[in-house]
């Protein structure tokens, strides 16, 4: 059941998806509608440590089940806006956008009372490679929903309608009925799970308290901030290597933006599934050296690509994107695991704190942005740079997560 949350916790990626028909669907500027993509980030910010602190109060189990409920509501919204709301009305996208809110909120709360769950179960360096697995059986949901969407579109006419760009497209949104049918099977599965859990965290657990923790911590900090490099780099590398790709090579940004995504993902689901394999034999610091050298590879290979002026090589653009996607998709799990096994009585704090550090992914893609502005994409790739070298050198001076001394009381 808890890996079956996993699954559940990956309908946040639908959210790309949805996006693509809600803004062909209501004729929105590209602007309006990544607000939606950057939405889920912003309840990060806002919700990791309240979750923390309440996961002290009702439990990491009793949290999961409230999170899925909440997404159950964001997957629910939309079936009724179709089902009930004039076609392409004010109303049907209020209610769209009030479910990616949800979405994001529920995601929220599942990302930071889900891992320490895990806990549970598993102990010290097996623990990275169990995240790794959690986030490869999270993955096949994020790798479902365009396929589902499109299923729908293509060969479902029952609710058939003509969109801003006056194609005719079916019920692409039969994505939200599949998971929200999924959804429910998740909560009663987790919901008739017994789990023996730890004691709350020690002491009186207050939002000043939890970031007096992660200012007076270092070690807390390192892994805060390598969790804020991996988001980072991954949102900002989704956004920016179609763009990267067409300016070099004047292919249409369409064609071009599905298939690095596409590679991208892939190679993410190969490096999880490996890493839950291989980090049950290896150490967390040797697991963060490859990461790093493998990230840093594809950042070399960025700036050769973004560098040659006419005619770039573009099998070294394919090959950057397949070494960020597979290098970066264990670096979450070893930093989050190691903050964890770090201080195991206050767990439920310091979960709320790593997965505040998802606030990377909407700090990072503007000021990539905004270099490329500046510099062209190489500026950009320097941008994304600092993220894979950040790990890099905690990498090969890991002692920095070694050495540190926990505070009295923090």
């Amino acid at each position: 059941p808890v890996m079956f949350a996993f699954f559940v916790m990956g309908f946040v990626d639908l959210v790309g998806t949805a996006t693509n028909y809600v803004k062909a669907e209501f004729g929105l500027a590209d602007g309006t509608a990544n607000l939606f993509t950057t939405m889920v980030f912003f309840w990060f910010l806002i919700f990791s440590v309240p979750t923390g602190i309440l996961m002290n109060k009702i439990g990491r189990r009793k949290t999961v089940l409230w999170s899925i409920l909440v997404t159950l509501v964001a997957m629910a919204l939309p079936i009724i806006a179709y089902l009930l709301c004039p076609m392409k009305s004010t109303v049907q996208l209020v209610l769209i956008v009030i479910s990616f809110a949800f979405l994001g909120i529920g995601n929220t709360l599942m990302q930071v009372s889900l891992n320490p769950l895990l806990t549970v179960f598993v102990k010290g360096d097996k623990l990275a490679s169990t995240l790794t697995l959690g986030q490869f059986v999270k993955a096949f949901a994020s790798l479902f929903a365009p396929w589902i969407a499109m299923w729908g579109a293509n060969s479902i006419s029952a609710f058939t309608y003509t969109n801003a760009d006056g194609k005719q497209v079916g019920m692409w949104w039969i994505l939200f009925v599949i998971y929200f049918i999924v959804g429910i099977l998740g909560y009663v599965l987790l919901a008739f799970d017994k789990i023996e859990e730890p004691a709350p965290d020690a002491g009186t657990t207050t939002i000043g308290r939890c970031f007096k923790l992660l200012f007076s911590d270092r070690i807390v900090l390192l892994c805060f901030l390598g969790i804020v490099a991996h988001v980072g780099v991954d949102v900002a590398i989704n956004a920016q290597a179609p763009r990267i790709l067409t300016e070099h090579t004047g292919d249409t940004f369409t064609a071009i933006a599905s298939s690095a995504t596409m590679v991208y993902f892939v190679a993410r689901m190969i490096g999880c599934f490996t890493g839950g394999i291989v980090l049950q034999k290896i150490s967390n610091k040797l697991g963060v050296r490859i990461c790093g050298v493998i990230m840093t590879l594809s950042a070399i290979c960025f700036a050769i690509f973004t560098l040659v002026p006419t005619n770039p090589p573009v099998w070294l653009f394919w090959v950057a994107v397949a070494l960020v996607g597979f290098g970066n998709s264990n670096v979450f799990s070893l930093f989050l695991s190691h903050a964890l096994m770090y201080r195991p009585d206050r767990q439920n704090e310091i979960s709320g704190l790593m997965l505040m550090g998802l606030i990377g992914g909407a700090i990072f893609p503007p000021i990539m942005g905004a270099a490329a502005d500046v510099a062209g994409q190489f500026g950009g790739i320097l941008v994304m740079a600092i993220g894979c070298l950040y790990v890099l050198v905690v990498g090969f001076a890991y002692r920095v997560l070694e050495s540190g001394k926990k505070p009295v009381e923090a």
